[in-house]
């Protein structure tokens, strides 16, 4: 069983993806007669109305183009993250896994039903723009976003290199919509990143879950252990998520042998179990994680494991939420159906879905003071502003084209921390700082 699990492509990325009609339904009803009666009446109506669109329809359609306009409306009537991918989609979707697709770089998911940016991805010209997490999306290129599946979404932003898309965002505290012209460009994501920080602390950061992830990162620790570093900051903020193998396989590194790290269970209520299966025992240092309300799903599996263990500390802010896995379907003709199949737990039982992870030590990111556009910034000098929060650097006003970078006051431009202007990665290293002084007090 554990074999098979670990062969078959669960996603927990924010995107969407679907099912082929024959598929859905030709399942297990079929072997129910009442149930067979019922689907199969159904299925004259609907052969009914394709043959009566054919016939009178005032502009001829293609058969093709009807039946999947009917997946994806049968795909709508589940949740946002299960959709059809078209061929092109599907491979689009394996490439990014490995690291490096096309597009503007913003990872989407559904919040309070509306189309919402999880994170920008670093160093894309989503990032450098200004977008932030928690962003909503009301507008691609003029056109509303209601109604869009997720991966409708995607393909309108996605696009060849060089070329121009307009997003209208709706931000919390910002009166009226801003509007950002981006410049798509080929994204390529480095997913771990390390540096050593006031010459003792290993700061690690992961951009996103993807099939190299726990390698690399492995042969990172196995270099700070060389330099017998003390303590470790694990850097999940603005990271959207990936392969549930991938987040698992990362826990291992820092559990040890023998830990549920999660688990999953379905519509039948069976329960997968994923438990480490390390054979080495991790050094006993101290850990900090950071997180925020841009780290979703597989960075809530991590996260959310080493906090029910003890491992480490989670500080930040509350996480994005996305506690529903999605298992990658490919199909006859080349095309793919992400279906939601499962919903994950942590450690101890909790659902992450739609509340996200606390963290155990609350700490929010530093206002952003900023200029106008093209202009440097000085500490504590803003410009007068109609809404109570200032927008990030290099903000457009509507209609500006932006190209200006934005830290989000959690990372710079390069994706590490940045210790002078992140108040979250002060209060990590701060309490590292600390630890080893309280555990060594001893009563008298």
């Amino acid at each position: 069983m554990e074999q098979e699990r670990r062969h078959r492509s669960w996603y927990l990325g924010p995107i969407i993806v679907v099912t082929l009609l024959v598929g859905v339904l030709l399942g297990k009803g079929w072997e129910r007669t009442g149930h067979a009666t019922e689907t199969y009446e159904e299925l004259k109506t609907f052969s009914e109305v394709l043959t009566q669109i054919q016939k009178h329809y005032v502009d001829e359609v293609k058969s093709k183009d009807l039946v999947q306009g009917a997946i994806r409306g049968m795909l709508s009537t589940l949740d946002p993250h299960s959709a059809y991918m078209t061929p092109e989609m599907y491979k689009e979707i394996q490439v990014e896994t490995k690291g490096e697709f096309g597009g503007v770089g913003i990872q989407i998911g559904i919040k309070e039903n509306r189309l919402a940016v999880i994170a920008p991805i670093e160093g894309t010209p989503a990032q450098r723009a200004g977008i932030r997490a928690g962003d909503f999306i009301t507008k691609v290129n003029d056109e509303s976003t209601k109604d869009l599946t997720l991966m409708d979404a995607v393909q309108r932003m996605r696009g060849p290199k060089g070329t121009k898309v307009s997003v209208t965002i709706e931000r919390e505290g910002t009166p009226e919509p801003l509007v950002f012209t981006l410049v798509r460009d080929i994204i390529k994501i480095e997913s771990v990143r390390s540096k050593v920080i006031e010459s003792n602390i290993a700061y690690i950061r992961l951009t996103q879950f993807q099939e190299s992830t726990a390698k690399d990162l492995s042969r990172v620790l196995k270099q700070f252990r060389e330099q017998k570093l003390q303590s470790t900051i694990l850097d999940l903020r603005n990271n959207p998520g990936g392969l549930l193998t991938s987040a698992v396989d990362v826990s291992e590194l820092f559990l040890g042998p023998g830990k549920l790290i999660v688990y999953i269970k379905g519509r039948e209520g069976r329960k997968d179990e994923y438990v480490s299966r390390s054979k080495e025992q991790p050094d006993d240092y101290p850990m900090i994680v950071l997180v925020n309300e841009g780290s979703a799903s597989a960075s809530e599996i991590v996260a959310g494991a080493m906090q029910d263990w003890g491992r480490a500390v989670v500080i930040g802010t509350t996480t994005f939420g996305k506690g529903s896995v999605q298992t990658i379907l490919p199909l006859a003709d080349g095309s793919g159906l992400r279906l939601t199949t499962a919903k994950y737990y942590t450690p101890k039982g909790r659902s992450i879905q739609s509340t996200g992870i606390t963290p155990d030590i609350v700490v929010k990111p530093k206002p952003v003071m900023v200029a106008k556009a093209g202009e440097k910034e000085k500490e504590g000098e803003t410009r007068p502003q109609k809404s109570k929060e200032a927008p990030m650097p290099g903000s457009p006003r509507i209609g500006d084209e932006v190209t200006s970078k934005n830290n989000g006051g959690s990372t710079n431009a390069s994706g590490e921390g940045s210790l002078e202007e992140d108040i979250q990665l002060q209060k990590a290293v701060e309490l590292l700082k600390t630890w080893k002084i309280f555990k060594e007090l001893r009563p008298l």
